[in-house]
């Protein structure tokens, strides 16, 4: 049995367009096939797994005969799925503004026209993170009443249950009501992609009491204390992100991948600490024979391929960003977090926080 596209195959022109999403229980995600480290040989069995776990529509956008030929190493039946061939190559050395007035052929420029244009519901790229921002702010646009978009992180916790960290690099400079607006997307994604009954929403700064920070933090601060249906619990230090007594920590894009890059460079060298740890002598090897099981879970809990990617927040569509390194597994996540944004109408709630909130971003917007 044949897949329900398979082979289908067609130009980012060509008239033979994808038809629209008619039902919105099957959400119609575009993914850019060649990102990343490791192209179509990676993100195509990624995306086929995750669409025969969730029952999503795929779009594969590349180059048509680097995909077919990682499709035909796998078992596509009963999935669908189209090629659309995308033949402009984003390099990661291009700049940004480069790759959106340049290169419209491009995997990335084609995903996002597809989801403005209602043909997708979502896109995915775990290739050039700059080039995917510009294009999905450019192209996709923002949502009426979001000043900036934010990219979020999902961190592991102490209670097995991800801390959501925005923005972690889409906004170097803020100003007080956009780490107010960061607060009220990561509230929605958190209530909904994350299943978080009334999430718990700091602040990042130096100190848990009041008035501690800087003034971009106090002042964000007194306005997240006034927010409408949001559980603001105060300022969170960066001890926090990992306790998971906090579901949403806000924080500007400069302050946010510090600390992701932090956190990701400890976490590699803490793996390699104990594995070096548990095979330094026989009766460690013994120990980690018997312990391995937890020691499995314990990989899997701090695992980025568990979460996939990073939503940015704000847009009109959803857009996922993966790390460049990610494996099939990890492409496999960020399909079916696209995947739940839609389902879970998450865009919906947060416009919907978003305009209950409307007169205090205006306010700040007006008094900065």
């Amino acid at each position: 049995m044949e897949s329900e596209l398979s082979g289908a195959c067609r130009t980012p022109d060509s008239s033979s367009a994808v038809a629209p999403n008619s039902s919105p229980a099957v959400p119609v995600i575009a993914v850019d096939a060649m990102g990343g480290d490791f192209g179509p040989p990676v993100t195509v069995p990624g995306v086929l797994q995750a669409a025969r776990e969730c029952g999503c529509k795929i779009l594969l956008i590349g180059h048509a005969a680097e995909i077919e030929k990682a499709l035909k190493t796998e078992d596509s039946s009963g999935l669908s799925y189209e090629i659309i061939h995308a033949p402009d190559v984003v390099l990661m050395t291009d700049k940004p503004s480069d790759v959106l007035r340049r290169k419209k052929d491009s995997p990335v420029q084609v995903a996002c026209r597809l989801v403005r244009e209602g043909r997708a519901d979502g896109m995915l790229s775990p290739g050039h993170s700059g080039a995917t921002v510009a294009c999905a702010m450019f192209i996709i646009g923002r949502i009426n009443g979001v000043d900036r978009l934010a990219l979020a992180s999902m961190l592991p916790s102490e209670k097995e249950q991800p801390t959501l960290l925005l923005d972690v690099g889409a906004n170097v400079d803020c100003k007080p009501h956009h780490l107010f607006q960061f607060g009220l997307m990561g509230s929605a994604m958190a209530g909904t992609v994350l299943s978080r009954i009334e999430p718990r929403v700091g602040i990042l700064s130096i100190g848990e009491e009041e008035g501690k920070g800087n003034s971009l933090v106090k002042d964000a601060y007194d306005l997240l204390k006034q927010a409408n249906n949001l559980n603001f619990l105060g300022n969170a230090e960066g001890r926090d992100i990992f306790t998971g007594d906090f579901d949403v920590i806000v924080c500007d894009g400069f302050v946010g991948n510090v600390a992701l890059k932090l956190a990701e460079g400890l976490g590699t060298s803490l793996s390699r600490i104990l594995k070096k740890a548990l095979f330094s002598s026989t009766a460690s090897k013994l120990g980690t024979l018997l312990a391995k099981g937890a020691l499995t879970r314990f990989a899997r809990i701090v695992d980025y391929a568990e979460y996939g990617g990073a939503p940015l927040l704000g847009l009109r569509g959803v857009s996922i960003i993966c790390h460049g390194k990610s494996n099939s597994r990890a492409i496999c996540s960020g399909v079916k977090m696209a995947d739940a944004f839609v389902r879970k109408e998450t865009n919906k709630l947060l416009m919907e926080s978003i305009s209950a909130n409307e007169e205090l971003t205006l306010y700040s917007r007006a008094t900065k």
